[in-house]
């Protein structure tokens, strides 16, 4: 179940909502049937031979549905159907090296229009590929592709087709209102709906697809697992916000964007009333569903994160490992919310991870 890997002091990362800004410093053939022989005297034609049955693939388990508690919570975003026929539309070429190319793409996601940036192996595919789920920038500052560069160019070199979504919002991406922006759940609609997208590629093996995500990025990518365990066969996590939504809530909802949270509060219940739709709300309500399905998750969080306090990061862990879900956590004790020198360690684990339980 759980696997403690350490480097420096090590152990684990966390996890959703607003704040933990993502900070760039600035990737044998069947057998064959048996021959049949005469039984008499004269010889009569032979019956064609049985063709060998057709080996029938092991459906994944389906995780439990918990009765939905609003129209916005996860509950509910797990009873919808994620729409399966999305495309990813490559709207120009950005640029191009002699390992990939790099594309601005934009994808469907519900009614809205999400932009994104797409990173393609140039080699004979079908690849596996990692949805890529950047960390809170605020939106008017935000461009596409924006956050985690060194990840997406770490990924596509290892031969992983990259989607980073901007979100909702974000770029030149369709926008919706505060309150959904401040529940978060529209983000991870939004990772769902890239996770299908890229299924549909060509270039794209839609066995073999994971999902990642940086500060609050870890928390829609916690998100998304729970909510579509299907569509994301594992997950990785950096810095990353809790997966107890009141944790984000109180951190950068309440100090930070209080005309918001008013808004949220009023909208559907005081933080210290509301509970059971705050905790729709938080991945850890359903860790139980990515046990049930089958989904390990993988966490980096460094020891001295001032932004997402460490001890998130080991709650989170702690959640996950109680709820019988494989989780692989890794703490380190000299860095902050931006990894430094123990980056090129995390991002390898990172990969070798994917690789491992995505059976590249």
């Amino acid at each position: 179940m759980a696997r403690h890997l350490a480097l420096a002091t090590t152990a684990l990362v966390g996890l959703l909502v607003g704040g933990c800004s993502a900070t760039q410093p600035q990737g044998a053939p069947p057998p064959a049937p048996p021959s049949s022989s005469a039984t008499s005297a004269a010889p009569t034609p032979s019956a064609p031979p049985t063709p060998p049955p057709s080996p029938t693939p092991t459906p994944s388990p389906t995780p439990t549905l918990p009765e939905p508690v609003s129209d916005v919570g996860l509950a509910a975003l797990m009873a919808e159907d994620v729409d399966r026929d999305g495309e990813i539309t490559r709207e120009r070429l950005q640029s191009e090296t002699s390992t990939h190319e790099r594309w601005e793409v934009s994808y469907p996601s519900g009614d809205l229009t999400v932009t994104g940036i797409l990173l393609v192996p140039k080699d004979d595919g079908p690849f596996p590929a990692v949805v890529l789920n950047h960390g809170h920038i605020e939106r008017d500052a935000y461009w596409s592709g924006q956050g985690v560069p060194r990840e997406q160019l770490a990924l596509v070199e290892a031969g992983f087709v990259v989607l980073h979504t901007d979100y909702r919002g974000h770029a030149g991406s369709d926008d919706t209102d505060e309150v959904d922006h401040s529940l978060r759940v529209g983000y991870v609609r939004d990772a769902l709906a890239a996770a299908a997208a890229l299924g549909n590629e060509d270039d794209v093996d839609p066995d073999k697809i994971g999902m990642m995500g940086r500060s609050m990025g870890g928390g829609v990518t916690l998100g998304a697992a729970v909510a579509h365990p299907e569509l994301v066969g594992a997950a990785v996590v950096h810095a990353s916000v809790s997966s107890d939504y009141e944790d984000n809530f109180r951190r950068w909802e309440l100090p930070e964007r209080g005309g918001t949270a008013e808004d949220v509060q009023e909208e559907y219940g005081e933080l210290d009333e509301a509970t059971e739709f705050y905790d729709d709300l938080s991945p850890r309500t359903y860790f139980d569903r990515l046990a049930e399905a089958g989904v390990p998750v993988q966490s980096h969080h460094g020891s001295q994160d001032d932004t997402c306090p460490p001890s998130w990061a080991r709650d989170t862990e702690e959640a996950l490992e109680e709820a019988g879900v494989e989780v692989d956590a890794h703490y380190y004790a000299d860095e902050g919310h931006t990894f430094e020198a123990d980056w090129d360690e995390a991002m390898e684990r990172s990969i070798d991870f994917l690789q491992e339980s995505l059976d590249v």
